[in-house]
């Protein structure tokens, strides 16, 4: 009821947003990194893309950058 006095929706009011492992992304880019120290990041992306993971390129470069 008190979500109704407010105007907000049961929905909005219980939702947790789940946190983001990147820590298989890390792994990943890690081993590719190490083993071709020369490529930059259109070519590690690629790399994951072939290998056949479908993560998306803004959280891969978000963590490639993290990493430095």
């Amino acid at each position: 009821m008190s979500c109704a006095i407010v105007g907000l929706s049961r929905c909005a009011y219980y939702y947790k947003p789940k946190l983001q492992d990147d820590s298989v992304i890390i792994l990943v880019l890690n081993a590719i990194t190490e083993r071709h120290l020369r490529w930059g990041f259109p070519k590690c992306f690629n790399r994951i893309r072939k290998l056949g993971y479908q993560w998306n390129r803004k959280r891969v470069y978000r963590v490639y950058c993290e990493l430095k």
